[in-house]
């Protein structure tokens, strides 16, 4: 369907009055005395890599012993809205950076004004500052939203970070010379002359037999962390002392929902999540693959647009030939294009093509590694960044279906009884596999397999289960543990550094932590209603969408099936096993290599995406990392 007669542009505003902090992060705070306004080209230096999170303002606050850094991508309120953000309340200043959106800021606004605050911008920065300045740590309960942010108490003399619960947006940290640095991506603390790109046995070990996944709070590189989901906490700068804790985890209750209620729930839930999260002041548009995930975000999307009289805008990726290509899987049955059809013929709204082809989807693997900043998911990154690269051009904001399957059960591993009881990673069980691969000593006296499953075993002894749990429920709420702990944060990562190349904001709403609480207690039957993945959610959306689409076997994030990608990566891995100076070749025997570009075995090497070809990329995504960040390896 068209634009309907009369529908003001796309974007127009008329109902999107919210900034929102999008944006790079980055920041340094050292014992009194020591002096940051010395180190302001460093600073400079961070903030400029963090540049494509955030094209349009720069901001920098410097004190003695305090340096906020921010890189910032204008939504609305340019001038007034700026960052870092600064308030006096009281007898206390603060100074804050912030990444993210909060999505109840109206609800925010208003308790916080019948508490005597006032406001000068329509910023939900201000409304976060003025929050944490009312309630301190005791206002993460109160936030919905994707963010993660700094706040510096002068007074006190203390820094307090935070990242939201399902750890959408990131933050990195380092301790050095008696102060604590972080930031929103890797580079920009690599940027710093004291974080060095050393890689320990450790590290190498998540990269080689992990990756692209990473041991939850890990930034890889020696001695540099992450904020773990749902974490916070604060850093004393006279006494150099850091101190975290978990504000939110998932955990069991008691459910007593009929299946009707939960229905009900879970369709209110989604339908709130989604629209709030269309809140902004600039275009916004939404991903669409013809998948359950994508079509209802852009149904309800849709509804919402048109009720105000505007016109939505979707966006869809494919890939030069690949229908002539595509062969059906047990994975993915079926191919995208006609269900894209029929949900352009359903919907008011205007969809956009973007078509890949095979060069520039091999090119942009190095691209990939460096906004990743770490080997990733090969061409299932690049073509992310292609696509957001392109997305740009026609919006600011996108709303996109990841982590649907985590939450609601949706991967082939929680389905397969007999791949869901076995021990270790469902989506990587191919340990002895991967360590075929490496030289000897490379991992030193670390035993791989001991390795994986050391990460297993603590995420599933970390799940909180009511003790009472019938042994199929309790497997279930570990296998959501596992996921949502480890595979989900890949894909956010993919998300998350992928789109903020091109400074696209992607919202995820299916990562709202309220849908996860629910989902994490309701019983795995009424997941699984009527034996389709995601039963629940398919029955809680019933007569939003087209009943062919609502009912679809799940199909995963579209990529290439062209044999000329497969030739393309090949071609470029040949190059590397023949140059001696590789520094892929000092990890990695080039007689497996070799052997992996003959027999075109057929072993996932994480998830079911990444099979032979994506395997290929992988190594020379590893090998262009260790080029470009002239990794060092360390004891």
């Amino acid at each position: 369907m068209g634009q309907s007669n009369g529908a003001r542009p796309w974007g127009a505003g008329a109902f999107f009055k919210e900034e929102c902090g999008v944006c790079g992060i980055a920041g340094q705070i050292g014992r009194p005395g020591w002096r940051a306004d010395r180190m302001t080209e460093v600073y400079r230096g961070m903030q400029k890599v963090l540049a494509r999170r955030g094209p349009d303002q720069e901001g920098m606050y410097l004190e003695e012993n305090a340096a906020l850094v921010h890189a910032r991508l204008c939504v609305v309120d340019p001038e007034r809205g700026r960052q870092p953000m600064t308030l006096r309340r009281g007898e206390e200043a603060y100074a804050m950076v912030y990444n993210g959106e909060l999505y109840n800021t109206g609800e925010l606004r208003a308790e916080l004004e019948a508490l005597g605050h006032r406001f000068e911008t329509h910023s939900d920065t201000e409304v976060l500052l003025h929050a944490y300045a009312q309630w301190k740590e005791g206002c993460m309960e109160r936030l919905n939203g994707i963010f993660a942010f700094a706040v510096w108490e002068k007074d006190r003399g203390r820094l307090f970070l935070a990242r939201d619960r399902m750890g959408v947006k990131p933050l990195f940290y380092a301790r050095r010379r008696g102060s604590l640095l972080f930031a929103s991506e890797l580079k920009a603390l690599l940027c710093h002359p004291w974080v060095e790109p050393e890689v320990d046995r450790e590290g190498l070990a998540q990269v080689l037999l992990l990756g692209p996944g990473r041991v939850p709070g890990s930034g890889v590189f020696r001695e540099v962390f992450e904020l773990r989901p749902g974490e916070c906490g604060w850093y004393d700068a006279g006494e150099d002392r850091l101190t975290l804790r978990r504000y939110w985890r998932l955990t069991d209750r008691p459910f007593t929902d009929t299946f009707e209620e939960a229905v009900e729930k879970t369709r209110q839930l989604v339908l709130d999540a989604i629209q709030r999260q269309l809140s902004a002041d600039v275009p916004v548009c939404t991903f669409l693959s013809g998948g359950l995930d994508s079509s209802l975000i852009s149904a309800v999307a849709d509804r919402f647009f048109t009720r105000r009289g505007m016109t939505l805008h979707t966006v869809s990726v494919d890939y030069k030939d690949n229908e002539r290509y595509f062969q059906a899987s047990k994975f993915q049955p079926n191919s995208d294009p006609a269900f894209i059809r029929r949900m352009n013929e359903a919907l008011h709204a205007q969809n956009h093509l973007v078509l890949l082809d095979t060069p520039e989807l091999a090119q942009a693997l190095d691209w990939a590694v460096e906004a990743r900043d770490l080997p990733g998911m090969a061409d299932v990154d690049s073509s992310l960044l292609l696509f957001c690269r392109e997305i740009k051009r026609i919006a600011t904001v996108a709303l996109s279906g990841e982590c649907a399957d985590e939450i609601f059960g949706g991967y082939p591993w929680y389905r397969d009884p007999t791949v869901r009881e076995r021990e270790g990673f469902p989506w990587a069980q191919s340990t002895a596999w991967r360590a075929g691969f490496l030289r000897p000593g490379v991992l030193g006296s670390l035993d791989p397999a001991e390795y994986v499953d050391y990460y297993y075993r603590r995420t599933v002894a970390d799940s909180h289960i009511l003790p009472d749990a019938p042994p199929l429920e309790r497997r279930m709420k570990e296998m959501m543990n596992l996921n949502v702990d480890w595979f989900m944060q890949t894909l956010l990562d993919r998300k998350d550094r992928m789109s903020m190349y091109s400074g696209l904001e992607v919202r995820v709403p299916f990562c709202d932590h309220r849908i996860a609480e629910y989902l994490y207690t309701v019983p795995w039957a009424f997941k699984d209603h009527n034996g389709v993945e995601k039963g629940l959610l398919r029955e809680a959306m019933a007569g939003v969408l087209p009943e062919e689409v609502l009912w679809r076997k799940k199909s995963p994030y579209p990529k290439t099936h062209h044999p000329a990608y497969l030739q393309a990566v090949s071609a470029r891995l040949r190059e590397v096993i023949s140059d001696p100076a590789a520094p892929l070749l000092e990890l990695v025997r080039p007689q497996a290599l070799e052997e992996l570009l003959e027999s075109q075995r057929s072993t996932p090497w994480y998830g079911q995406l990444m099979t032979t070809p994506q395997t290929i990329a992988y190594f020379l995504q590893l090998d262009h990392w260790l080029r470009h960040y002239h990794v060092r390896l360390v004891d």
